[in-house]
């Protein structure tokens, strides 16, 4: 009896021994690194630069005054449709109509004048010419010949004077009547009153500066996108490259256009640079508003039907950064001027370095740029992260199902 307990104690220690290398066995064989990996397929790559802008109309004139004084009239308010010369608002005519009257009477005492003048010079010819004729019959001094040419000279010159007052006299009419006109002030262009910033009976002073009345978009059917791109991503932008961009009022529909000019004027905020670049957008629509905040994507770059990487794998090392020290086999590496390395996982699970040149790049994936001698291959495995076996047993714990071990 003494000898079947022993056997059976001796018989139980080798099985427990027996699972516990199978269990400790396999989690150390398994406690090494498992590749998470993502296959190299062909696919679109679009490169986009993003920034924030404002939607404004292409023309946007600001319509002032010339002349000063109360606003007797408004035509227009906001929203007003406006034709090229069409009147907006009138200043108070009345000071004007004065001036003009005062510079029409001073032309017609000009020209009095001037006909004052022609009969004055009229009578001082034939004064000249009758002390000729009686000096040369010596019927009268030389002196006398002397002073009737003085004086004939003299009307000359008053009549010439005068003339030139006329002139004068017709150019302050003129300008008078102009800024009569003025009083009447009209749209420059066909458009829209964006805005109006004057009231019936308000005073406007034009004396230093032309006072802004309305601001008139001239078609809002046209609309363009000024954005601020900042220096890091200006190289990439080129005029004619398409442009997409959303606003708030429309959350979720994007519009689209194209870029028509790239500002070489840098703006500089708190040591930040940026260039303004401007969209064109069709609005036949009217959706978009002047002043509306776009959050803007420009598309520097397109790639169709190009192998991509990953970027996890262009950024992935194994063992935290060190390179595997396998040797390397046979498998041809991309050409010289490398700009990074991925991992493509070989039959036998191993890592295998292999230098890659990219281009173009989006957020999730590079360009790879082929060389003649190969190097990745579509359908290859590269690896992008890593993972570990589940926490191991400590030494002094049982393998599951064992349970404790009964006397015999």
């Amino acid at each position: 009896m003494a000898t079947s307990r022993v056997l059976i104690a001796v018989a139980a220690s080798a099985l427990v021994a027996a699972v516990g290398y199978a269990y400790w066995g396999r989690g150390e064989r398994d406690s090494g690194h498992r590749y998470i990996t993502e296959t190299l397929q062909r696919g679109a790559i679009v490169s986009t630069v993003t920034a924030t802008g404002t939607v404004n109309p292409v023309t946007t004139v600001q319509v002032g005054t010339y002349v000063s004084g109360p606003v007797s009239a408004l035509d227009v308010d906001y929203n007003s449709k406006v034709k090229k010369g069409q009147r907006v608002a009138k200043i108070d005519p009345a000071p004007f109509q004065v001036k003009v009257a005062e510079a029409a009477a001073n032309l017609a005492n000009a020209r009095a004048k001037v006909d004052k003048d022609r009969a004055d010079l009229e009578l001082k010819r034939l004064t000249l010419d009758r002390n000729r004729e009686l000096n040369g019959r010596n019927l009268i001094a030389q002196n006398d010949l002397d002073t009737a040419k003085s004086n004939y000279d003299q009307a000359v010159a008053q009549l010439a004077l005068d003339q030139a007052g006329v002139k004068q006299a017709d150019a302050s009419l003129e300008e008078a009547r102009i800024n009569l006109a003025y009083t009447d002030i009209t749209s420059p262009v066909d458009g829209v009153v964006v805005s109006r910033s004057v009231d019936v009976g308000q005073t406007v002073a034009a004396s230093f500066q032309t006072p802004t009345l309305f601001l008139i978009a001239q078609d809002l059917t046209k609309m363009q996108v000024d954005s601020s791109v900042s220096e890091s991503d200006i190289g990439g932008v080129r005029v004619g490259q398409p442009v997409s961009f959303t606003v708030d009022a429309y959350p979720g529909k994007p519009f689209h256009g194209s870029v028509v000019q790239v500002r070489n004027s840098p703006t500089t905020v708190q040591n930040v640079v940026t260039y303004d670049v401007v969209a064109a957008v069709n609005n036949s629509e009217l959706a978009l508003k002047p002043g509306m905040t776009a959050t803007v994507s420009i598309t520097t770059a397109r790639r169709d039907n190009v192998l991509r990487i990953p970027l996890r794998a262009l950024r992935f090392r194994p063992d935290g950064g060190r390179e595997p020290t396998r040797p390397a086999d046979n498998r041809p590496r991309a050409q010289s001027g490398d700009t990074s390395t991925v991992f493509v996982i070989q039959p036998d699970s191993h890592p295998q370095r292999v230098a890659v040149t990219t281009a173009a790049r989006d957020e999730q994936y590079a360009e790879y740029v082929e060389s003649p001698s190969g190097g990745l291959h579509e359908g290859d495995q590269v690896a992008v992260g890593t993972h570990r076996a589940a926490p191991q047993p400590t030494t002094g714990s049982r393998p599951p199902g064992l349970g404790g071990m009964r006397r015999f």
